[in-house]
């Protein structure tokens, strides 16, 4: 369809100078235009309402039907009597032209009329889209759109249009049509009941649960046991109390399972008067998983010799945080005679902010013959002065760590009356096995130096002597003496050390422990089994006869 402004310029065109024979063919073309135009005019605009204005012939020029060709023609002749009409005609097309289309305002200049027309845009222009590749795609601008303001959507609103939500009213949810009480069901009033029953009666037992365990003491034992909170009706007081027995409640599963794990020493039965207590993984034992041989246990080297050996100074404790089912076995099979007395598992520590801590103020022993060794500063964090904390066991099969602490527990144990965390204070920061070993390497150089001037002061032989010996009688010797009848001067006197000797005495105990074992080791190990089946049957009759009576009694009461 042609625009107004196109018609406009041919209507205002200056015809050329021909003749007037070839001016007559004009109009019928005119006229086919007239016709063209009237008929894009009809399909291409909306139906006219009838009541509408006609079409004003000054306005759209084009379409005066009256119009013809002489009027949309410049005829050659000068002006006559209907040039009035035609130039009338010719200025209301240029007018027209000139207030809708800038470039028909007036006359321009040469260079006006040929430079290229420019389109003032208020923004830049964007760069066209590279389609060589295809179409891009503008999912990430569509979704950024969408979910740069999300809307909430209402589960109120069941129309497909979500701009269509219901805004809530100040006293309702639906507009504030009807308050907030219309659209809650008996069910809901129920519920509400209930939950506030509930809430008044949890308020009322907790009330009477405070006093409850806020009360006195029921006996002075408790009182003496709770010292920081005496009886009284204060409360302060109520609640020092209620407290202490909630404390007590919770301390059953963090406290150890016995206030006295170990029993009472007993006078009729000889014990070693010091207790040594050993952590079982990663000292004694280190155990690893791989998914070829899956679980495995290695024995540190040394093991046997070091319990062994040190039964005899030390009442020996086995001290693991793993669990009794888990350990148990571990230690039968590490320990087949016995010879560590009590053996100690995960319920006998406390727990405490996530760790297991051995407290040694359980086991029932003097602490200051107490010593505990570990590779967890954690575990004896409660009583680090009576701790030798030890690096962790690996599996290597060359150490000798274990072994090298056998001195200095043995140099313990010939002073039982001393403060083992004085001595153990005396090491702190240092590796005790080495520093042990130069402090009894400076001894041992004094002790010779004084065991020479001495030797050199005394002369060889005496009147007594030369006469006691010509009767065949020794001289009666003075002192502290062993089981064999030697004395420690006769040590002294033969260039021994009291630790050599206490050494000597207590490898040949070892060597009697050793022979007894390879003797009667088997015969031991028959009669614990035996004895260990003999008690399960005897815990399993009780079981079954106390299940039977307790029947038995119900059956009769009937």
């Amino acid at each position: 369809m042609l625009s107004r402004a196109a018609v406009g310029a041919l209507r205002t065109r200056p015809a050329l100078a021909l003749p007037s024979s070839r001016i007559a063919p004009v109009a019928p073309t005119l006229q086919w235009m007239r016709l063209q135009l009237r008929s894009y005019a009809s399909e291409s605009r909306p139906p006219r309402n009838p009541s509408s204005q006609p079409v004003n012939p000054k306005q759209q020029p084009e379409f005066d039907g009256v119009s013809a060709p002489e009027r949309n023609t410049t005829p050659n002749s000068q002006p006559g009597p209907g040039a009035s009409e035609q130039s009338g005609a010719k200025r209301n097309a240029q007018n027209e032209s000139s207030k809708d289309h800038e470039e028909f305002a007036g006359p321009q200049s040469a260079g006006n009329n040929t430079n290229p027309p420019t389109d003032n845009h208020t923004g830049a222009q964007k760069p066209l889209p590279d389609l060589r590749q295809g179409i891009p795609s503008t999912f990430a601008a569509e979704y950024m759109k969408e979910h740069a303001h999300p809307k909430t959507h209402d589960p109120n609103n069941i129309t497909e249009d979500p701009d269509q939500e219901p805004s809530p009213g100040p006293t309702g949810r639906e507009g504030g049509e009807l308050p907030k009480s219309a659209y809650e069901t008996s069910t809901d009033r129920r519920r509400n009941r209930v939950a506030n029953y509930s809430y008044i009666a949890a308020l009322l037992f907790g009330v009477l649960g405070a006093v409850y365990l806020g009360r006195n003491w029921e006996n002075e034992e408790e009182e003496k046991a709770h010292a920081d909170a005496p009886s009284g009706w204060g409360l302060g007081l109520m609640y020092n109390r209620a407290r202490a027995r909630l404390s007590g409640q919770v301390g059953y599963y963090t406290e150890p399972t016995f206030p006295k794990l170990l029993p009472d020493l007993d006078p009729s039965f000889p014990a070693p008067p010091m207790t040594l207590v050993l952590s079982l993984e990663d000292l004694l034992i280190h155990s690893e998983w791989t998914t070829k041989h899956g679980w495995r246990t290695a024995k540190r080297p040394g093991v046997d010799y070091f319990l062994r050996y040190l039964s005899q100074y030390y009442e020996l404790v086995i001290f693991t945080s793993l669990k009794s089912q888990d350990a148990d076995m571990v230690v039968r099979k590490l320990d087949p005679f016995r010879i560590v007395m009590w053996p100690l598992f995960r319920e006998a520590t406390r727990y405490e902010k996530g760790e297991y801590i051995k407290d040694l103020s359980y086991l029932n022993r003097d602490l200051s013959k107490t010593i505990i060794i570990d590779t967890d500063p954690s575990h004896v964090k409660l009583q680090p002065e009576n701790a030798i904390v030890l690096p962790k066991w690996k599996g290597d099969p060359k150490d000798k760590g274990l072994v090298a602490l056998i001195p200095f527990l043995e140099y313990l144990a010939m002073t039982p009356n001393a403060d083992v965390r004085q001595a153990l204070k005396s090491f702190e920061g240092k590796d005790i096995p080495s520093e042990f070993a130069r402090r009894e390497a400076k001894a041992r150089e004094e002790f010779n130096k004084e065991l020479a001037e001495r030797r050199a002061k005394k002369p060889k032989y005496s009147a007594g002597g030369m006469l006691m010996g010509a009767l065949g009688l020794k001289p009666q010797q003075t002192g502290m003496t062993f089981g064999d009848g030697t004395t420690v001067a006769q040590g002294f006197e033969e260039g021994k050390m009291l630790s050599d000797q206490f050494r000597e005495r207590g490898q040949k105990q070892y060597e009697a422990l050793e022979k007894e074992i390879r003797e009667n080791g088997e015969k031991w190990l028959k009669e614990m089994a035996e004895e260990e089946k003999k008690a399960m049957d005897e815990q399993m009759k009780n079981m079954k006869s106390g299940v039977f009576s307790f029947v038995g009694g119900a059956s009769d009461k009937k």
